[in-house]
């Protein structure tokens, strides 16, 4: 079971469902997955629209820091809760949302005022990515096989291992410009991100259907759903980074 269910997604790794029978209640189905998905999705459109209209309405990046700070911190926190506290996912689940909402809404409205319609395009290839993968994982055409799934573990903890050896090396003074510049290094550099974070769905696809066929409690529908949600955000984010990077190339 582990090995079918392997991810590199911190939220739906092998343990992620480790004792966790069915009981008296119904199970976890895709179906269900799929519906809570959907709810999570407009928790976080909600307050992205909100924290979006504060901004354009303001102008002013000040107007939105301090939600940005409680949507990124408290979205942390509760990503954590529900990683823990997996039973509590009904609950942890809609507010981690509610809370990225806050920092994806500011976020995008940021890149917006600077590259006018750069936030509908990520939106558009996220999810255009997102349902071709499905379509893809579901004919067969990207066969999940263990060597797949270990490259996609190791490109994914490669890709957060640098991206905190920044964070550390930024308070130094040390800053990798050519990897986060507009040049073509930096630009094949998200590219390859990009792509890893988009396979990582297909991975979470897969997880969530064998939990589905192991008979997994029906809470756990919750937890499958916000597992993916953190796959998606990252996925939009790092879209959104390299078409600003294309687009300040103009």
């Amino acid at each position: 079971m582990a090995d079918l269910m392997r991810t590199s997604n911190p939220a739906l790794n092998p343990k992620a469902f480790q004792g966790e029978g069915v009981g008296i209640g119904e199970a976890m189905t895709v179906q269900g997955t799929v519906n809570k998905t959907g709810f999570l999705l407009l928790c976080v459109v909600a307050t992205a629209a909100w924290t979006w209209k504060v901004f354009m309405d303001s102008g002013n990046p000040q107007t939105v820091v301090p939600m940005l700070l409680v949507g990124g911190i408290g979205g942390f926190i509760f990503a954590l809760i529900t990683m823990f506290k997996k039973t509590w996912a009904p609950v942890t689940a809609p507010i981690y949302a509610l809370l990225e909402g806050l920092v994806l809404g500011g976020i995008s409205a940021m890149f917006e005022v600077r590259y006018h319609g750069i936030a509908i395009q990520a939106v558009s290839l996220t999810f255009g990515t997102m349902f071709a993968l499905l379509l893809a994982y579901r004919s067969g055409l990207i066969p999940v096989t263990q060597n797949f799934k270990l490259g996609i573990i190791a490109a994914t903890g490669g890709i957060a291992i640098f991206y905190l050896a920044q964070i550390v090396l930024g308070f130094f003074g040390i800053h990798f410009t050519t990897i986060n510049g507009s040049g073509p290094i930096g630009i094949a550099f998200s590219v390859f991100v990009v792509i890893v974070a988009a396979l990582n769905l297909v991975l979470d696809f897969d997880f969530i259907e064998s939990a589905a066929a192991a008979g997994a409690p029906k809470y756990m529908e919750w937890y499958g759903a916000f597992g993916l949600m953190v796959t998606l955000i990252w996925l939009y984010l790092e879209i959104l980074r390299l078409l600003s990077k294309l687009r300040s190339r103009d």
